[in-house]
């Protein structure tokens, strides 16, 4: 498995460094062939990354990476890192579908972290609604913008956020509000320095008693106090009330639908009783897959 490119730099000390010294320090580049693009620099005036591109010693991707590390803008070439290739937001952070996600961290800005929120709950509408990964891509972009950003996964019946990220198998939220762990059961996402993930933990028997009490209401307050965005990913509205549960917690969701596949009416109904629950409703996303 190859290394996080943002591995050996920090940000600040990344954002000081030339595209070529960027190069040289991730091995796109070796000192003998950083001469002649430096003479072709010089000779032409373009700048050293087209000038490596033009010679060949390395491609337009490469040039982009070390853009985004001087910038302090972080995402992955496939296969680094081992995290799911669904994770658009982490392998293709220039494509059309995760400029979608960034018009929609934007909204969520805007509308409801700008009023002090910190909390909000992705409720998928049906089962196969795409939830699931619209809340880690959603994560990934909200930890790129320089947010100190948490993804629970609070679908204690079919837990999937642990897989999407290589997470080994361990204690999670069940466990938290068993009494059972602390919070250094978070796990920090290498590759993101602002990101962090709480896996759901052991399967429990009663995932909608745990989620009820008045200790997962204190859990929140914790996590609140310690990071910028906190977003929970719940079961499927159809599939119980879970995710009330939750959302009355957080005060605020965004439902995710599905193009062709989320019944209309399952829309209103879920969007009624969450409102009923005191939770505010801040719209909906349509996804096509």
């Amino acid at each position: 498995m190859n290394s996080p490119v943002l591995s050996t730099l920090s940000p600040e000390h990344a954002a000081e460094m030339s595209m070529g010294a960027l190069l040289l320090d991730a091995g796109k580049l070796k000192p003998e062939d950083a001469e002649r693009v430096l003479r072709m620099q010089k000779e032409t005036g373009i700048r050293f990354g087209e000038a490596a591109v033009r010679l060949g010693l390395v491609s337009e991707s490469d040039v982009q990476q070390m853009l985004a590390r001087q910038f302090s803008y972080p995402y992955l070439q496939k296969g680094q890192a081992g995290l799911s290739p669904k994770l658009i937001a982490a392998y293709e952070p220039f494509s059309p579908q995760v400029e979608s996600l960034r018009a929609i961290r934007s909204q969520l800005m805007l509308r409801w972290f700008a009023r002090g929120r910190r909390a909000l709950t992705i409720v998928g509408v049906d089962q196969d609604d795409g939830a699931t990964l619209f809340a880690a891509n959603l994560a990934i972009v909200f930890s790129q913008l320089g947010e100190q950003t948490l993804l629970v996964d609070a679908n204690l019946r079919a837990p999937r956020q642990h897989d999407a990220f290589a997470l080994k198998p361990r204690q999670g939220l069940s466990d938290l509000l068993a009494g059972r762990a602390d919070l250094d059961v978070i796990a920090r996402v290498p590759a993101f320095v602002d990101l962090s993930i709480l896996p759901a933990g052991t399967l429990p028997p009663n995932p909608q008693e745990l989620l009820a009490r008045e200790g997962f209401r204190n859990l929140n307050t914790q996590l609140e106090s310690r990071y910028d965005v906190v977003l929970y990913e719940v079961p499927p509205f159809q599939a119980g009330v879970d995710s009330v549960a939750v959302a009355s917690r957080a005060g605020g969701a965004l439902l995710a639908t599905r193009k062709n596949h989320t019944r209309i009416a399952h829309i209103g109904r879920a969007a009624e009783q969450l409102s009923d629950a005191g939770c505010e409703i801040l719209g909906s996303v349509v996804m096509e897959f």
